[in-house]
């Protein structure tokens, strides 16, 4: 492997961590990391591998939205509390470090839930939430990963 690869691979595995530690944006990192060996390396294996990369990546952005926003619809829980969600998300990111974005989520969903059907209620809600974005990391996991290992073979092959 050449010094490009290494670089390569090593902000790839920073992005697939990126996608599960929501610090750093995993896809967009694995995205610009496949786009540079790309443009370094040039030739149709490289823009082959590139078109590939960009497609996992792009389904993975659309199906991590529309799964678990499916999911939430069938277990009742109202977009109003999925705002509430992602507000408290925000706030927790900027409030408290590294698990901060989580944190928020839950008391935001868990407040919104226990206003619009009470406490006894609003557990199975957040729980319901919760898998939801479980469901979204694990997605756009999955497309980093596969397009990771589309590079690997663009390295393998080239």
């Amino acid at each position: 492997m050449s010094p490009l690869e290494v670089c390569v691979a090593l902000l790839i595995l920073v992005g697939i961590v990126g996608v599960v530690v929501p610090v750093l944006p995993g896809s967009v990192l694995v995205l610009g990391a496949v786009l540079v060996w790309t443009l370094v390396q040039g030739g149709a294996t490289a823009w082959t591998v590139l078109v590939v990369a960009t497609a996992f990546l792009a389904a993975g952005a659309v199906v991590k939205y529309v799964a678990p926003g499916r999911r939430l619809q069938q277990a009742g829980i109202p977009s109003s509390t999925q705002w509430w969600g992602a507000l408290g998300a925000l706030v927790g990111f900027f409030v408290v470090p590294v698990v901060g974005l989580f944190l928020g989520f839950v008391v935001g969903v868990y407040a919104a839930e226990r206003r619009r059907v009470g406490h006894a209620d609003a557990w199975p809600s957040t729980r319901a939430s919760l898998h939801a974005v479980g469901l979204s990391i694990l997605i756009e996991l999955a497309a980093a990963v596969l397009a990771a290992a589309t590079w690997v073979v663009g390295v393998a092959v080239s």
